[in-house]
């Protein structure tokens, strides 16, 4: 664990991911290293972006954090030197597994998760050293995620235009 100032984050964070401080440091490079996968094809598209900000902002990243995302300079980044910088209160939680479940949802936050970002993500698992079956099953995860969402939405009416 860092000796960096741990700041404390949201209760959707402890309650999602058992976290509930970490260093501004292990924001900015979490964020950066979800930018580097949803860019891997060209372009972190305005709805990934959106989500980013979102699911960062829930998170309880500070304001100045999630702002510098905006800049960061995610085509030439280092996805295995931002991963050494991701740090938190729990000594368990695994930075990888969450990036590449994160980074395919970011993927496909504008509705398509093109072969592009498929290949992408498989490339950071492989250096973030994410098995092959472990990818499959997050892959699966958030299919099965994102179809209870809609079933739920739909027998709610929940209209999200």
């Amino acid at each position: 664990m860092s000796t960096e100032e741990m700041l404390t984050v949201s209760s959707f964070a402890k309650d999602e991911y058992g976290i509930s401080a970490a260093p501004v440091e292990a924001m900015l490079n979490y964020g950066y290293s979800l930018l580097v996968i949803a860019g891997g094809d060209g372009e972190v598209s305005e709805k990934e972006m959106e989500w980013l900000i979102n699911h960062q902002t829930k998170f309880g990243a500070p304001e100045e954090v999630v702002a510098s995302y905006k800049s960061f300079d995610y085509k030439n980044a280092n996805l295995g030197e931002l991963l050494s910088k991701i740090k938190c209160d729990v000594d368990s939680w695994s930075a990888p597994p969450n990036l590449i479940y994160h980074g395919i949802y970011m993927s496909s936050a504008d509705g398509v998760y093109a072969e592009a970002e498929k290949a992408n993500v498989r490339k950071a698992a492989e250096i973030l050293e994410v098995s092959g079956e472990t990818l499959l099953a997050i892959e699966s995860l958030v299919d099965m995620e994102k179809a209870v969402t809609s079933m739920r939405k739909a027998l709610f009416h929940i209209d999200t235009i």
